[in-house]
């Protein structure tokens, strides 16, 4: 499934299924065609999505540091972060909550 995510306030997000739906747990929502965040949910969505790319980017740091006290290296990882696949999203959300609008998908 594709993702796209729309908003008065901001651009439309696109993103591939897997991708969407790791954003959508990250905020609590199970996975679905359509879906909508409403402005007063986002600054508690948006938090929920800063601390997944925390615990993503510390989660690797720490396999890092532990393949390396082992004297082995880590293979790279997918090319693309946490952090980068949800930052058009946060971005949005932003920008939405500021002026009032809600964020959707799937309508």
């Amino acid at each position: 499934m594709i993702y796209k995510f729309k908003s008065k306030a901001a651009g439309d997000v696109i993103m591939m299924g897997p991708a969407g739906d790791q954003v959508l747990r990250c905020i609590g929502r199970e996975p679905s065609a359509q879906g909508i965040v409403e402005a007063p949910a986002m600054p508690a969505a948006m938090l929920a999505i800063e601390q997944a790319v925390a615990a993503d980017e510390a989660a690797r740091e720490a396999a890092k540091k532990e393949a390396a006290a082992e004297g082995r290296h880590l293979p790279p990882g997918d090319g693309v972060t946490l952090r980068q696949r949800a930052w058009p999203l946060l971005e949005m959300m932003k920008r939405s909550q500021a002026a009032g609008q809600p964020v959707v998908w799937g309508v």
